[in-house]
């Protein structure tokens, strides 16, 4: 049960069979249609969620009232509202469907319990969370020192099969210009 999960843990750390056994209790799975929310601002977050297959998205709306992407998750990724999640705090951002995608899920009531009992997934999840940390870093980097331009370039070289699977509009909004600009862009080159 769980291959896609354990695989990743595996590139990180060794559980033993004792130990999947606890996780798999304290895990459940659900999916979600193209679309669907697994998460709305104002609300707390009370999941962490890998993605097996398909693709999330984190957003929040602007004061103009406009959807700025901040980080989407494919396969064997993870996705929260790490602040809501962690500190039990209302939200400003929402998750959603971008594809129809299958997850497994850390519900906030167990996290702890994981911890206690599995002690070695919390090297696990400070690695995940420090590249997450990395990642974010850089593409502030990038919204602040590159043109728009370059921005699509790097990512599109980058992660060329992700450009073509989610919409134009979220990846306009993640790379911080309007789906307009991304079509001029692209129909420069």
């Amino acid at each position: 049960m769980y291959p896609a999960l354990f695989a990743h843990i595996n590139k990180f750390i060794d559980l033993s069979t004792n130990e999947q056994e606890i996780l798999v209790s304290l895990l459940k799975s659900s999916t979600y249609k193209k679309k669907a929310f697994l998460h709305e601002a104002g609300a707390t977050c009370r999941a962490n969620y890998f993605v097996v297959k398909g693709c999330l998205r984190l957003y929040f709306i602007d004061i103009k009232g406009v959807e700025q992407t901040t980080q989407f998750a494919i396969e064997n990724w993870w996705i929260s509202d790490l602040t809501s999640f962690l500190f039990q705090q209302a939200s400003d951002f929402y998750i959603q469907a971008a594809e129809a995608t299958e997850v497994i899920i850390i519900e906030h009531r167990h996290y702890d319990e994981i911890f206690e009992k599995i002690p070695r997934l919390e090297k696990y999840f400070r690695l995940i969370f420090q590249k997450l940390h990395q990642a974010s870093q850089i593409r502030i980097k990038y919204l602040y020192s590159q043109t728009a331009e370059e921005r699509y370039t790097n990512f599109s070289t980058s992660f060329p099969a992700f450009v073509q699977r989610i919409p134009q509009y979220m990846l306009a909004s993640y790379l911080g210009f309007t789906p307009e600009f991304l079509s001029k862009i692209r129909a420069r080159k």
